[in-house]
């Protein structure tokens, strides 16, 4: 996956004698340099770097061509560099001294915009022209952090809920979207549990390089889970001309150690990474000890300066304790958790003419999770028979952020068959095929336009086992075809329209169309106070289709087995997908001479067709008879939650100093519930300590929020970077966000506002002692804030992680 502007290639041209002449020479590389918004550059400066020498050097003509005398087969880098713009540098590339290579470059600006986006459009494009709501953030942002849910709080719009501490189950919120309503690729794989869900605690940041993030649905070219978004991770690639071995060791307190090993290089045609790091740790609660193993690979082979052989694979090895919200019952449960997971893809990439790119690739997807339940914890309560009813917690108090106190012993376990274990496979094989044609001219007029056509096919395969329950399974082929158009007219008003054709076995048929627009009412400038002024607007529908538990514990599939009548009292169907539609639209405003961007977007999604989970206890308490047998012990979901999420991003970048550098955000949400089976073929529940409010015990009701969705939330962070050290001080601020604690009777909690507000800090920095040695530091919650990001989940307090890193090999190899 091309990682900065100048890796873009597109139509031919040369500084030193008329673009059609260029390919006629040998052993040169040519091409257009252009700025950010696609306008040519005259006058730039190229230079081909072997290390850190320029080996070849050429000017831009008038037309922004240039061309370069390629000096011997090997890898190279281009470096770019105009008046007013600062200088670009490409990655290590494969140059023939016999062939002729084509490669634009594009300049930068002080601020982001000479990045490229991906997952907008399907294609490399500079993030100046993408209308979408797009965030790039490379590995300086998180070099030190262990998990990549880390660098998704410091994003607009988007907010980490997770349950505990390390290991405990984390999920993305994306303007308002459940946590499975977004899909995550590592590598163009989809990491995506069949039907949506992700755990992202189990991600660890070894290997990554960058994170791109898309708030917004794009089921058009990602098909089905691409419901409110897109998370899109890509491994690092070796770069050093000879190998480079690093390693990593550190440890901190609650007995965490973590080690990595990293074995990097880049030789003629080939580069290769292989990085394997484990974490482990005991956080600061009991029965909650962690570990993640993970192993990253990345190998690469160009046969030729346009065609790119790539082989990447992860595999990831966690497991924990599962202690539940010890808050609610003041006692851990007796269960853990493993996962054994496998990400494999192999992708062939050829530029077949100036004009003409395709892409072929095949991934593989194997996740085996694995949840144990050892034994009924808690203190037994019998009833007059001396037969044991219900376990239950010790004796705690509650209290809400709302001001809302119960206290009591709380239900943590039943009766039955232990240990209880819940085994989930699931796999994932898929072929994909792309292909894009860039037009510059129809009928001899000059236009900018980009044709991308796409197919795939996936075949999933998967079973979901629990004690006590028939096992349920899936084999599924899904196909989808996307199509899509992008240009621009005069560098100034950019565009995407596309949609994707998906027929998925389990929903049948489906059409998920996209568009969207920019324009800049002022260019880009580096003089003066305000600089460019970009409108962007784009409109979006998204797809999601079940899991296959949810598939097979589905109100409607359950009741068809024993009460076929209430299917139709209620107007229950079967598990169908969940959709949504979103559109939004903003300004982005560049002042400081270049050096700050300031942007604010309004987005307005609907999500429909949520399945919601009623639990056994509600089911029978509103009368479902026959929900009292063992085919409802894990509850029950149907299509029946809608809601509207709405809201104000603000987004800040500024380069303050040549060393500093600031962003940070804030987010409006205002969510809000429409339709809930809770509200409506179920009771709400009142707690008779608190008679008049009605709450929802597993699910919020109509005209309420969506649970633990903050209605304010923020982040900052300032980056500071010298010869020698850099330092990082990142923060998250989140509001107050209804939830409930999923008890019942007397220790029932209203769920406004039951969730409390926190501000969670991190510290992180690096001082190199020599070539070969760093020394570094994470701190998180430095404040040492006691807070819950799901209610009754107890965060890490105080957490620090310090050591070493040395490198050897890479350039010091050489002989002086």
């Amino acid at each position: 996956m091309p990682a900065s502007l100048a890796q873009i290639a597109a139509s031919a041209a040369s500084a030193e004698q008329p673009a059609q002449d260029a390919t006629r020479g040998r052993g040169f590389v040519y091409g257009t340099v252009r700025d950010p918004l696609g306008a040519v550059v005259p006058g730039a400066l190229v230079e081909l770097l072997a290390g850190s020498s320029a080996v070849a050097t050429g000017v831009t003509d008038a037309q922004g061509h240039y061309r370069v005398r390629v000096p011997s087969n090997g890898r190279f880098q281009l470096r770019s560099s105009a008046p007013t713009f600062n200088a670009a540098t490409t990655a290590a590339m494969f140059f023939s001294a016999d062939a002729a290579t084509m490669t634009d470059l594009i300049v930068a600006t002080p601020t982001d915009t000479q990045q490229v986006s991906i997952t907008a459009s399907g294609t490399p494009t500079p993030i100046a022209q993408v209308a979408a709501s797009v965030t790039i953030l490379d590995r300086d942002w998180f070099k030190y952090t262990r998990d990549i849910q880390e660098p998704l709080r410091y994003l607009p719009g988007a907010q980490i809920t997770q349950t505990g501490q390390a290991g405990g189950t984390s999920g993305l919120y994306i303007r308002g979207g459940n946590t499975n309503a977004n899909k995550v690729l590592i590598d163009g794989i989809p990491a995506n549990d069949l039907g949506g869900s992700v755990e992202f605690a189990n991600i660890a940041s070894t290997g990554i390089n960058r994170v791109e993030v898309l708030r917004e649905p794009n089921s058009a070219l990602y098909g089905s889970e691409a419901l409110a978004g897109v998370v899109s991770l890509t491994t690092r690639r070796g770069s050093t001309p000879l190998p480079q071995l690093e390693y990593s060791i550190d440890g901190g307190n609650f007995n965490t150690w973590r080690q990595e090993s990293v074995l990097s290089g880049a030789a003629h045609r080939v580069d290769y990474l292989s990085s394997f790091a484990r974490f482990d740790t005991d956080n600061s609660l009991a029965s909650s000890a962690f570990h993640n193993v993970t192993f990253a690979e990345n190998l690469g082979y160009q046969p030729n300066s346009a065609t790119d052989i790539r082989f990447t694979l992860r595999h990831v090895s966690a497991g924990g304790g599962k202690p539940n919200a010890l808050a609610l019952y003041g006692l851990p449960d007796s269960a853990y958790s493993a996962e054994h997971d496998l990400f494999v893809a192999g992708t062939l990439e050829n530029r077949t003419t100036e004009h003409w790119h395709n892409l072929v690739r095949y991934g593989g997807l194997r996740l085996n999770y694995l949840y144990n339940k050892s034994y009924p914890a808690g203190n037994p309560v019998k009833n007059a028979s001396g037969v044991i009813t219900s376990y239950i917690g010790n004796p705690v108090t509650i209290r809400g952020a709302n001001g809302y106190v119960v206290s009591g012993q709380a239900t943590l376990n039943f009766p039955g068959t232990y240990p209880s274990i819940t085994n989930n496979l699931s796999q994932r094989d898929f072929v994909y095929a792309q292909s894009d044609y860039r037009l510059d001219s129809i009928f001899g007029r000059p236009v900018h336009t980009l044709l991308f056509g796409g197919f795939k096919y996936e075949s999933e395969r998967g079973t979901s086992a629990s004690t006590g329950s028939p096992t349920g399974a899936a084999d599924r082929n899904n196909y989808s075809t996307m199509l899509e158009m992008q240009g621009d007219f005069a560098s100034r008003l950019f565009y995407t329209v596309g949609t994707g054709l998906e027929n998925n076995a389990v929903y049948g048929f489906a059409a998920t169309p996209r568009a969207s627009a920019a324009y800049y009412l002022v260019r880009p400038t580096h003089q003066g106070l305000l600089g460019g002024t970009k409108l962007h607007t784009s409109f979006s529908k998204g797809i999601k289709g079940p899991s296959i538990y949810i598939q097979n514990h589905s109100l409607y599939g359950l009741l068809a087995i024993s009460n076929p009548a209430l299917i139709s009292q209620y107007g229950i169907s079967q598990a169908g997908p969940e959709q949504s539609r979103s559109y939004d639209g903003g300004v982005d405003q560049e002042f400081g001479n270049g050096h700050a961007r300031l942007g604010l977007t309004y987005f307005h999604n609907e999500y429909n067709g949520g399945l919601e989970f009623v639990s056994q206890a509600n089911l029978v308490a509103n009368g479902f008879s026959g929900a009292s047998n063992q085919a409802f012990s894990g509850g029950a979901y149907v299509n029946s939650l809608a809601y509207r999420a709405q809201g104000l991003e603000v987004e800040l970048e500024m380069k303050l100093s040549k060393s500093l550098f600031a962003r940070g955000g804030y987010t409006l949400l205002d969510a809000k519930v429409q339709n809930s089976f809770a509200s409506s073929a179920l009771k709400p529940t009142i707690n008779p300590l608190f008679p008049g409010i009605l709450i929802g015990s597993s699910g919020p009701l109509k005209n309420n929020r969506p649970f633990r969705r903050a209605r304010n939330s923020g982040y900052f962070g300032l980056q500071y970077t010298r010869s020698r050290w850099n330092a990082q001080l990142s923060g998250t601020l989140v509001g107050l966000r209804d939830d409930s604690d999923f008890l019942s009777g007397t220790m029932l909690l209203p769920n406004q506002n039951l969730g409390g507000a926190y501000q969670r800090l991190e510290l992180t920095g690096e001082y190199r002692v020599s070539h070969h040695m760093t020394a570094y530091a994470e701190v998180q919650n430095l404040l040492n804030e006691h807070y819950s990001e799901a209610f009754g989940y107890r965060a890490l307090p105080f957490n620090f992680r310090s050591g070493l890193r040395i490198t050897l090999g890479g350039e010091s190899w050489k002989l002086r």
